[in-house]
C-alpha cells in the first residue's frame, strides 16, 4: 500500500481522495445517474465496488431490503476470489477470520460393514500449489461488508441506497439517460409508492428470478435434476472424527453428505442428501422438517452421531442448472447495430448446485468483469463497443460452470455401486479441482485477448488466464514480495516489463529501450491515452523485472517510466523496479524466456497479451484497438 505522495497522513490509508462525484455525492437517490445497479449481492456489490475506483462515473446500487445482509446463504471462498479480495485490500483481513480449507477427506461405507462409514482418503485442497491465497469459509455477509468498506473509501464515496425495488424499465436512445426505472419504495414513510429515475447503464444482480432480466426478454436455459438437499448451519455435539475438516460421505444406502465447518471454529455446514424426488409432487420435498434432516443426516452418518444444539439457518433445494440465452440486452447477430444498455449478473445469469461453492465465486468475477469495462467506457477511454465483451466472455465461463456441477451433483448424489471405484470421487476431485478453485477461466481471442503466437516468452503466464502472482525483490528497498500483490482494484491496466540477459545498466538491455519508448514515444499508448494534468501512471501501472539479482541494478539508472513522478508534490514513486531472488526465481517460476517478455495484464487480472521486448508496435496496435482518443 503506497500513500502519502498527496501529503502526509495520519488517518485510515485505505480511505482514497474524494473526486469527481465523491466531492458532492448526493445522500439521497438522485434522479440521474450514469449506472444503476439493482440487487447488493456478490455480483451487484463487486460491479459497485470496480466502478467506485472511477469517480468520474455516478454509480448508484439499489436493495429492496431496508440495510446490509445480516446472514448470507454462500459461505465457500474459493482462492481465485481471494486473490480479487487482495485486489481490493481485504484477503489479509478475510483470511485473519475465515475458516480455511486446507484438506478434503472421503468416508465410504465399511466393506466389511457397510451399514457403517470409514475414512478412506485424506486429500489437500491445493495439491500443487496452484494459488498462494487459501480455500477459505466465511458469511457472505462479511465479504459484502468489505466490499461495501471499500466503495465508500473510494474517491467516489459510493454507498448503497436501500429501500427501492426494480419494477420495470423502457429505453429511449435519444435521452442522455436513455434507460428510465421504474421504482418502488420499500421502507419508511413513503412504503408502497413508485419513483421514477433514469440512468445510462442498468445492471440486473438481482437473483434467479431476476426482474431485470425478464424486463430485456431474456430466459435461463436449463433443467432441474430431480435430487433435493437439506442445508443446514448447526453446532452440534458429535463422535465424528472429522467434523472440522471438509468430508464428502457416502453411506450405503442413506444417501450422502457434504459437510463444510463454519469460520468461528464451532459452526459446520451439512449438505444432507434427501434423495430423488418426483418431479410431478408439486414441491412436496420442500416441506421436509428440519427434524428429518437431522434423522436423516445421524442415518447417512452411521456408526457416528449428531446431536444439533442450535440452528443458525435450514433451507431445503433442489438442484437446478441453468444458463440465460444472453448476459445484456442485445440479440445474437444486432451487435453491429446496437451497443449493450442493460446487463445481468451472478444468479440472474447461471444457477447450479451450492455443492461446488462457485455461485458466489463465479458472481464476484462477473462483477468485476462488467465494472472496469463500464468505468472506462464511461470514462471516456473506451468506445462502447467493448461492452459486448462482458456477455461474449462470461458466458462461456458459466456454461462451464454448469457443465462442471452437473457432474460433480450427480457423483455427490450417487450410490457407491453406481460409481467405477469407491475412490472415484476422491480422483474426480483431484483431477477436477483447479476448476472450482477458479483457475481454468480462460478467454479466448477477441479486442482484449490476443492470440498466442509469443506464449512460449512467457509460459507461466497463459494469455486469457489470470495473472498468476510470484515472488520478486523489490530494489528501492530490498523486499521480497509477491509482485501480483501489488495489483490494486483501481481501473489501471498493468504493463510487466521482464527484462533480458543484458545488464541492467547495459544499453542493449531491452526493458530499458522499451521503457524509453512507453515513456517518450508519440505512438506509445502511456504518451498516447494518459491525459494531460494526471499522473502518468493514472492509467498504465508500469513495472519492470530485471532478470539479475538487486545488487545489479541500479535504481537511478532505470527509464524514467519505471520512476515516475506522481502526486500533489511531484515525487517520484520509485517502488516499481524489481529483481530476481536467488532462491525463488521468478523467471524460472513462470517459465519466462532469457530475452524478456512484456505481459500485459487488464484491470480484471487477466493476461491480455505476452509480447517480446521489442514488439512496440504490437503494443501500440493492441491498445489502439480498446482505447479511443484523448488529450
Amino acid at each position: 500500500m503506497q500513500f502519502h505522495h498527496h501529503g502526509y497522513l495520519s488517518t485510515e490509508p485505505r480511505e482514497k481522495p474524494a473526486a469527481g462525484i465523491g466531492l458532492d455525492r448526493p445522500d439521497e437517490l438522485p434522479d440521474t445517474m450514469d449506472v444503476m445497479i439493482v440487487g447488493s449481492g456478490p455480483a451487484g456489490m463487486t460491479t459497485a465496488a470496480t466502478l467506485s475506483s472511477y469517480p468520474d462515473v455516478h454509480t448508484r446500487l439499489i436493495e429492496r431490503r431496508d440495510g446490509r445482509l445480516e446472514l448470507g446463504q454462500a459461505d465457500g471462498i474459493q482462492a481465485r476470489s481471494v486473490e480479487t479480495f487482495d485486489y481490493f485490500g481485504f484477503a489479509e483481513r478475510i483470511i485473519s477470520e475465515a475458516y480455511w480449507l486446507t484438506e478434503m477427506n472421503f468416508w465410504n461405507p465399511d466393506e466389511e460393514n457397510p451399514e457403517n462409514i470409514i475414512r478412506t482418503s485424506r486429500t489437500l485442497d491445493d495439491p500443487t500449489g496452484v494459488s498462494e491465497f487459501p480455500h477459505l469459509i466465511v458469511n457472505q455477509a462479511r465479504v459484502l461488508d468489505y466490499f461495501a468498506e471499500f466503495a465508500e473509501l473510494s474517491p467516489s464515496r459510493m454507498k448503497p441506497d436501500f429501500g427501492y425495488k426494480f419494477v420495470s424499465q423502457t429505453i429511449d436512445e435519444d435521452h442522455e439517460y436513455p434507460i428510465e426505472v421504474t421504482l418502488e419504495i420499500t421502507t419508511g414513510p413513503k412504503q408502497g409508492e413508485t419513483r421514477k429515475v433514469r440512468t445510462k447503464y442498468l445492471v440486473g444482480s438481482d437473483g434467479a428470478h431476476s426482474p431485470v432480466r425478464q424486463s430485456i426478454g431474456r430466459h435461463p436455459i436449463g433443467d432441474k435434476s430431480d435430487h433435493a438437499w437439506g442445508v443446514m448451519d448447526v453446532l452440534v455435539e458429535t463422535d465424528f472424527p472429522d467434523i472440522r475438516t471438509k468430508c464428502a460421505i457416502q453411506s450405503h444406502d442413506g444417501g450422502s453428505i457434504l459437510l463444510i465447518p463454519r469460520e468461528g471454529g464451532y459452526l459446520v455446514r451439512f449438505y444432507v442428501d434427501l434423495g430423488a424426488v418426483d418431479p410431478n409432487d408439486g414441491g412436496a420435498v420442500r416441506k421436509t422438517p428440519l427434524e428429518e434432516i437431522i434423522r436423516h443426516a445421524n442415518e447417512i452418518l452411521h456408526p457416528y452421531t449428531i446431536d444439533v444444539k442450535n440452528v443458525a439457518w435450514w433451507s431445503i433445494y433442489e438442484v437446478g442448472h441453468r444458463v440465460t440465452d444472453k448476459f445484456d440486452d442485445v440479440d445474437d447477430g444486432k451487435e453491429n447495430e446496437k451497443n449493450p444498455r442493460i446487463f445481468v449478473t451472478g444468479d440472474a445469469c447461471h444457477t447450479h448446485s451450492a455443492k461446488a461453492g462457485q455461485g458466489m465465486n463465479v458472481s464476484i468475477q462477473d462483477g468485476f468483469n462488467l465494472g472496469w469495462k463500464i468505468g472506462q467506457v464511461l470514462s471516456g477511454y473506451s468506445d462502447p463497443s467493448l461492452l459486448h465483451t462482458y456477455s461474449g466472455e462470461r458466458q462461456e465461463v458459466a456454461q462451464n460452470l454448469i457443465d462442471f456441477d452437473k457432474e460433480w451433483s450427480s457423483l455427490m448424489a450417487a450410490k457407491p455401486e453406481e460409481l467405477p471405484s469407491k475412490d472415484y470421487v476422491a480422483e474426480f476431485y483431484l483431477k477436477t479441482f483447479e476448476f472450482p478453485a477458479g483457475f481454468m477461466t480462460e478467454y479466448k481471442p477477441s479486442e482484449l485477448t490476443t492470440d498466442t503466437v509469443h506464449q512460449d516468452l512467457a509460459k507461466g503466464y497463459e494469455i486469457g488466464k489470470r495473472f498468476k502472482s510470484a515472488k520478486v525483490s523489490r530494489v528501492s528497498d530490498t523486499n521480497p514480495l509477491h509482485l501480483g500483490h501489488l495489483h490494486e482494484a483501481d481501473g489501471r491496466w498493468r504493463i510487466y516489463v521482464f527484462g533480458d540477459q543484458h545488464a541492467p545498466a547495459d544499453s542493449k538491455n531491452k526493458a530499458n529501450v522499451f521503457g524509453e519508448w512507453l515513456g517518450n514515444d508519440a505512438n506509445s499508448p502511456v504518451v498516447k491515452y494518459t491525459r494531460k494534468n494526471t499522473d502518468v501512471n493514472s492509467l498504465f501501472d508500469v513495472k519492470v523485472i530485471y532478470q539479475q539479482p538487486k545488487e545489479d541494478v541500479e535504481l537511478m539508472q532505470t527509464p524514467r517510466i519505471y520512476r515516475p513522478i506522481v502526486g500533489r508534490y511531484r515525487v517520484s514513486d520509485v517502488n516499481n523496479v524489481f529483481a530476481v531472488l536467488t532462491d525463488d526465481n521468478i523467471f524460472e517460476a513462470r517459465e519466462i524466456s532469457g530475452d524478456g517478455a512484456i505481459v500485459v495484464v487488464r484491470p480484471d487480472g487477466y493476461i491480455s497479451t505476452v509480447q517480446p521486448l521489442d514488439a512496440t508496435d504490437a503494443i501500440a496496435e493492441f491498445f489502439d484497438g480498446i482505447f479511443t482518443a484523448q488529450n
